[in-house]
């Protein structure tokens, strides 16, 4: 301790940073060895001064106010915290950023404050290019963000247009059994390339932070009923069952996020079974209703668990097609951290895998969800016309054209506009029964959503309508999904999606 004590001033003397006594007048009453090094002065020269000659010139007044108020109250702190650039001055007029450290202390009756000050230039320096690197690293993101979904999205139009003309070849060619075998490959090729742009625009979205969970009461029978029509012929395809279970659970819950939850899962399963059954199960525990997406496909091997969630990562057992490009469980991730939902994945190679979301039992609801949201968004009215007209409203021009054939190869009698000014035309001479099929986005003030809105208020009816769109996620959060004898579909559209809402919504 005795030697502690002797070397005592020197530690205070060599600090590494520079200490300075100051009084209640603001007088600086001692400065050490550093601090003479830091700002330039001798001790003579720095012993009974004002603190204001270490203050640059444009602070000092402010810097008074701040020394009054510390005295009125003194404590340990640091001094400008809230201040984001603090700078002291030295004898030759330069400045440098500064950090510094204040302590009171009581010698006799009279108050004394000691100050730790430091050059923070290196750090400051150092912060800087941190802070430069992330602004360059987030205008990166953005850039990459803003080229996908631009991508993605003016990569529909071209991709609509050879799906509907492949549909039309298909059915101009029914007897041709080589050409129609190559155009079914070609549907096939199609149909990937429309799911990837799909995962695209999905994984950049959730990533983004553009997507904010819009919560409400949502029947759980009504979402696998919708997913029971989406996957059973894919299922069927497959000789494989797909199985729901009977449940009457109302969650809060964002309807479209959970929906894509669920369709990532089921997907991902039905492409990775080759026989046997996909199946949804439900249970509650302690703490969670329990929601498990079970399948008796190849498995995952126990070294490959922890990165199935990484994007563009794919599993890739031997004797199974490898498709995708393994964004869909990166998508499950995403919207169940949105949710406020675990994730867990257990499997055993060669007997299937098991995917359990946990869904907290608070999101459980006593509220019913309201009979227009259980109603079939294609639900048909009493009495409606079995036939009618299409009124399609597309500005692509190809997408346009080959939408019409593909129409009229079907049987239907197709009315076509490129602007929302020729579509008006058409529409004036609506007639019962008629169907509007429009793309969401069609200029840049008016969507087929203002062009349905206006020809409902003008015939006081739920005139039926198919909106199109290339950002179906995005179309329903703005469209409420619940309007009666609307039907929403995805860019590049499935044609048999496509005639099967046609047919829903005017009958046969």
């Amino acid at each position: 301790m005795d030697h502690i004590a002797s070397i005592a001033p020197h530690l205070l003397e060599f600090s590494p940073d520079a200490l300075i006594v100051v009084d209640s007048r603001g007088l600086i009453r001692f400065a050490n060895a550093t601090t003479c090094a830091l700002f330039g002065y001798t001790r003579e020269q720095l012993r009974g001064q004002p603190i204001e000659m270490l203050v640059p010139e444009r602070f000092q007044l402010r810097h008074g106010a701040h020394i009054s108020g510390f005295m009125r109250d003194p404590a340990n702190r640091e001094m400008g915290a809230r201040i984001a650039d603090l700078f002291a001055r030295r004898a030759d007029g330069t400045e440098f950023p500064a950090g510094i450290r204040l302590a009171p202390f009581v010698d006799g009756d009279q108050t004394f404050v000691a100050a730790a000050i430091r050059d923070m230039t290196e750090r400051r320096a150092i912060n800087d290019a941190l802070i430069a690197a992330r602004e360059e690293a987030d205008r990166a993101n953005n850039a990459k963000t803003r080229f996908l979904a631009t991508a993605s999205h003016d990569l529909r139009q071209p991709l609509q247009t050879i799906r509907l003309l492949n549909a039309s070849m298909l059915n101009m060619t029914p007897g041709a059994a080589p050409l129609h075998d190559l155009l079914e490959t070609q549907e096939q090729a199609i149909n990937s390339a429309s799911r990837l742009l799909n995962s695209l625009l999905d994984i950049t979205r959730l990533e983004s932070g553009s997507v904010e969970p819009l919560l409400a009461p949502v029947g759980i029978d009504t979402i696998f009923a919708d997913l029971k029509r989406e996957f059973g012929p894919a299922a069927a395809s497959k000789n494989l069952l797909l199985e729901f279970p009977e449940v009457q659970a109302v969650i809060t819950t964002d309807r479209i996020l959970l929906t894509q939850l669920l369709q990532n899962l089921i997907g991902n399963a039905l492409k990775y079974t080759v026989r046997g059954t996909v199946r949804i199960v439900l249970h509650t525990d302690a703490d969670a209703l329990a929601l498990d997406v079970e399948d008796t496909g190849m498995g995952i091997p126990e070294d490959k668990l922890e990165r199935i969630f990484d994007e563009y990562y794919q599993v890739d057992p031997k004797g199974t097609q490898r498709s995708g490009v393994g964004l869909g469980l990166a998508i499950v991730r995403e919207v169940s951290r949105l949710l406020g939902y675990s994730v867990a994945v257990s499997s055993k190679l060669g007997s299937g895998t098991r995917v359990r979301v946990r869904i907290p039992l608070q999101r459980l609801s006593s509220t019913p969800e309201s009979q227009a949201a259980r109603e079939a968004p294609l639900a048909e009215k009493a009495g409606a016309p079995r036939r009618g007209r299409i009124i399609l409203v597309e500005d692509n021009d190809s997408v346009r054209a080959a939408t019409e054939l593909f129409l009229g190869l079907e049987g239907y009698e197709t009315r076509s506009a490129g602007t929302v000014a020729e579509a008006e035309i058409l529409l004036a001479d609506l007639q019962p029964g008629d169907l509007l099929v429009s793309d969401y986005h069609l200029d840049d003030k008016l969507t087929g959503f203002d062009v349905l809105q206006s020809l409902r208020a003008r015939h006081n009816r739920d005139v039926p309508a198919i909106l199109l769109s290339g950002d179906l996620q995005s179309m329903k959060r703005i469209v409420k999904t619940d309007l009666p004898r609307c039907c929403f579909l995805s860019k590049p559209v499935d044609t048999n999606a496509l005639l099967a809402a046609i047919e829903r919504l005017i009958g046969a």
